[in-house]
């Protein structure tokens, strides 16, 4: 029997370890890959059964416990409803919204030295998705003790209000008159602008914090933005009864649950329909004529390798508003 030298076997040993090699890679490739699809494919369930709930909920829409239009808000990627989803005989407020609501807060402080003089502070870069709300909070400080010394406020130039018109002492050496201002139109470009501006009664000296001041004031800005994600979430909040009959649905009370994740489409995820099948755009029409809705999603875990995205839509018509 011919015996093999070691040269050939050396090459023998090399030629086999490379065919255990690619076969071993073969076999873990279609293992991963094989993964990936089955992970794909929980998601597109999961999804399926999340929109058959969504839609089974919606259908049934209806007035809330406390006399609420059966839609509350009506957005692209949020959509607020009333509904009875736990069969206990009672309207829970639902919520179905893609992304996640984050909120705030900012303050800075201004000072004029000046009889009847002006200061101003600017908030900006403060967004890192869509405003949904924004407030501020101002108190002045100085000689603003009678009905002629008190403080106008401006945001970008329109006039919100008065601080300090009445019940407020001269040289306090506290924050006073604290006025609240919605400010969801002015903040919306990422940047606002305050200003507050004495009247020409106010010129004697104060000292708190600042020496020789003639007022100063304290702004605390406040917003609420929508971060976009890619979980579709349920938010339901549960009626409260008090002992006086009325009715009331507390935020803070909110239950929030991911229905699917893997969400790779841009707004929108609601459309809406009016009785003719035309697509509403604005506001308030979308609350006020909605007969029809498009819920639509494109699932993918991983947007950068196959398979292809996966679509799901559907519409929906609201039982409770076909006739109204």
């Amino acid at each position: 029997m011919k015996s093999f030298t070691l040269v050939e076997a050396l090459i023998m040993i090399f030629v086999f370890a490379l065919a255990i090699g690619a076969t071993s890679g073969f076999i873990l490739m279609a293992y991963r890959a094989h993964g990936y699809e089955w992970e794909q494919s929980l998601a597109i369930e999961e999804a399926r059964r999340g929109i058959e709930t969504m839609v089974k909920e919606i259908r049934k829409a209806r007035q809330g416990e406390n006399g609420s239009y059966p839609i509350e808000h009506a957005g692209d990627r949020e959509f607020v409803f009333y509904s009875d989803v736990d069969g206990d005989g009672k309207t829970e407020k639902v919520r179905y919204f893609l992304g996640q609501v984050s909120s705030g807060t900012q303050t800075q402080k201004c000072v004029t030295f000046s009889a009847g003089g002006s200061c101003s502070v600017n908030f900006s870069n403060f967004l890192t998705g869509s405003l949904k709300s924004a407030q501020v909070g101002v108190s002045a400080e100085g000689d603003l003790g009678s009905g002629s010394e008190y403080v106008e406020i401006f945001a970008d130039g329109t006039k919100l209000g008065n601080v300090c018109q009445t019940g407020c002492t001269d040289c306090a050496g506290t924050w006073q008159g604290t006025a609240n201002f919605d400010v969801t139109t002015q903040a919306q470009d990422d940047n606002i602008n305050f200003l507050a501006d004495a009247t020409f009664s106010v010129n004697a000296n104060c000292s708190w914090e600042e020496p020789n001041h003639k007022m100063k004031a304290n702004f605390e800005f406040s917003f609420t933005q929508e971060i976009l994600g890619t979980e579709l979430k349920k938010g339901v909040i549960e009626p409260v009864f008090s002992t006086s009959g009325q009715v009331t649905y507390p935020q803070e009370s909110e239950n929030v649950s991911i229905i699917t994740s893997y969400i790779r489409n841009p707004p929108p995820i609601f459309e809406y329909f009016d009785q003719s099948g035309n697509k509403i755009e604005q506001y308030p029409a979308r609350l006020t004529d909605t007969k029809l809705m498009k819920v639509f999603l494109v699932i993918n875990i991983d947007p950068n390798r196959p398979p292809t995205e996966y679509q799901l839509g559907t519409f929906v018509q609201l039982r409770n508003l076909k006739q109204e």
